[in-house]
């Protein structure tokens, strides 16, 4: 019919003719009528490729504003198979409901109120209405370092970076990552992890619909709570040196302090030895007294008996030379028992016997205050042990340090020491005056007996 179209108005030219004298129509000449089929043919020409045009529709053409090169095309493409996406209803338009049920069920987001950055006044998107708002959004002017730094902040995926600057990446690409073309993703960004394909497929799809990623706002509550855990952090680090720092000096001090104990426990211990190498000298003086004064007695009593036999010789002798010499000898004898006698007189003293028992009485008290000055001063140096090894065990442990400055066990430990000297020092005078209880008695010529 469109070819058959043109050749209608000759037809009607040709009947139009009139008949010649035989009955047959006679025809125009033939100008003319080339000039009506010259005139006529245009008009349905033009007419028929109107319609022809208009069944076969550029969508770059009918969109405003226009693509303007093959990127736009490409993301028109995008951004059409998106909005297919989104229109479950195939209505022609993207209506709320169907923007809520893709971010929840496709984008596995649950911000509902994202739905307003994509429709604001308008309830019934088309492709056109979407083509028109992605172009005078933010990331469509993105630039290639815009869109990398988006690939590192917010998809957080920094190893495909090459990837995007070899492309040359801009924001006028991201509808393709949006509509996750396999060919685009796999073949020119060289992306073949599964999962990092679907993030950058919902990351583009937000920042394609709703825009670029929110930056969150600045929380100065958190700065606030940070500075004073900061400032507590240091401040308890502080506290924790300076106490360590103290607890060292008190430890040190106490270290000291059981040092001059373990001197006191040596010096006891001397003292003790001392006590008794005395008394084994005052033994020993007093069997050897004993021994002496025996010895003098039987040389007395043999000078006694020597005179005694001169005497009787002298007196039964005849001769007077013999009596004189028997005299002399007795002269000698005695004046040698006499100096014996008067030897031993200097020697052995006589004491009254009141002041005897007193001594003895004096002696025993000494005895009994000196023994228990000396198990006093042992029991305080056992605590103090006992409370020194404690201290060094806590030190072992974590907070020991802490607990051993912040308790009062090194102030027991210094009194336990402090006891323990002043028992060590009356101990010691208590002896100074046993002593000298045993180095009087021999001068008296007597023994105290030992409690």
């Amino acid at each position: 019919c469109h070819l058959l179209g043109p050749l209608v108005p000759a037809v009607l030219i040709l009947c139009a003719s009139p008949r010649n004298a035989r009955g047959h129509r006679r025809p125009l000449p033939v100008t003319w009528s080339l000039i009506v089929m010259l005139k006529t043919v245009p008009k349905r020409t033009q007419t028929y490729s109107k319609i022809g045009h208009l069944g076969r529709k550029d969508p770059c053409l009918i969109v405003m504003p226009p693509c303007m090169g093959e990127a736009d095309r490409f993301s028109l493409d995008a951004l059409r198979h998106i909005h297919k996406q989104l229109d479950d209803d195939n209505d022609g338009g993207i209506e709320v409901n169907e923007s809520v049920e893709f971010i929840i069920e496709d984008m596995k987001q649950q911000q509902t109120n994202k739905h307003s950055n994509l429709h604001r006044e308008d309830q019934h998107i088309t492709v056109e209405e979407l083509w028109r708002s992605w172009k005078t959004s933010e990331v469509h002017n993105w630039t290639v370092d815009d869109t990398v730094q988006w690939l590192k902040d917010s998809v957080e995926l920094p190893q495909y970076e090459k990837n995007f600057r070899d492309f040359r990446l801009t924001g006028n690409t991201l509808p393709r990552i949006a509509a996750n073309e396999p060919s685009f993703m796999s073949m020119q960004l060289k992306i073949l992890d599964q999962r990092h394909k679907q993030k950058l497929n919902l990351k583009a799809l937000d920042a394609v619909l709703f825009g670029p990623p929110l930056r969150p706002q600045h929380n100065w509550m958190k700065d606030f709570v940070l500075m004073v855990s900061i400032v507590i952090g240091v401040g308890g680090c502080w506290f924790a040196y300076v106490q360590n720092k103290s607890s060292k000096v008190h430890i040190s001090q106490m270290m000291k302090d059981l040092e001059s104990l373990q001197n006191a426990e040596q010096s006891l211990l001397d003292l003790q030895s001392r006590l008794e190498k005395a008394q084994e000298e005052n033994r020993t003086v007093a069997v050897e007294k004993q021994n002496l004064e025996q010895k003098m007695r039987d040389e007395i009593t043999g000078a006694k008996k020597e005179a005694h036999r001169l005497r009787e010789l002298r007196e039964g002798a005849e001769c007077e030379l013999s009596r004189l010499k028997y005299a002399e000898e007795e002269l000698v004898q005695v004046r040698k028992a006499l100096k014996r006698a008067e030897k031993e007189m200097q020697t052995e003293r006589s004491v009254p016997e009141a002041l005897q028992k007193w001594l003895q009485l004096t002696h025993e008290v000494e005895v009994q205050y000196y023994n228990i000055k000396k198990q006093s001063a042992e029991f305080q140096l056992c605590v103090a042990k006992d409370e020194a090894e404690k201290i060094k065990k806590k030190r072992g442990s974590v907070f020991g340090t802490l607990h051993v400055a912040h308790s009062s066990s090194l102030d027991e430990v210094d009194h336990k020491i402090l006891e323990a000297n002043t028992c060590n020092d009356c101990k010691c005078q208590v002896f100074d005056r046993y002593k000298e209880i045993y180095l009087v008695c021999p001068l008296f010529a007597f023994t105290i007996a030992c409690v």
